[in-house]
């Protein structure tokens, strides 16, 4: 019996396995990639709010925002950061509002895109000096 025949005879079943393990292990990967980008789509939707403003005049006594894009925003909020409240809003594109300072002190403002669900973020800060 020939050393170099017994091993040709006993390798050519293990090509077949090593092949449909491979094939296995592939569908599983995709189908874990595939459910989980499924299953992970749903929780993306949503998000803050966003929408476009220009804003004129910052660091000066007198400043006016106006609505240039509502993007996903129903309403855009102007907010006073020193006590919390909405000093004006804009919901209307190429609509402005114009704020003055008549305090000693400047004073910081938040521009808030608010969403139909009432999500909102910041979209810009500007300062009214004093």
């Amino acid at each position: 019996m020939k050393l170099g025949k017994l091993f040709n005879e006993d390798d050519r079943g293990v090509s077949p396995v090593i092949g449909v393990i491979l094939m296995v292990a592939i569908t599983v990967i995709l189908a874990a990639v595939i459910g989980t980008f499924v299953l992970g789509l749903g929780d993306q939707i949503g998000g803050s709010a966003t929408a476009g403003v220009t804003i004129d005049g910052d660091n000066t006594t007198e400043v006016t925002v106006t609505l240039t894009n509502t993007g996903t925003a129903e309403r855009v909020d102007i907010v006073d950061s020193s006590n919390g409240s909405v000093v004006g809003n804009l919901s209307t594109t190429g609509t402005s509002i114009t704020i003055s300072n008549t305090l000693s002190e400047d004073r910081r403002y938040n521009v808030v895109a608010v969403g139909p669900n009432e999500e909102s973020s910041v979209v810009r800060s500007f300062i009214v000096e004093g």
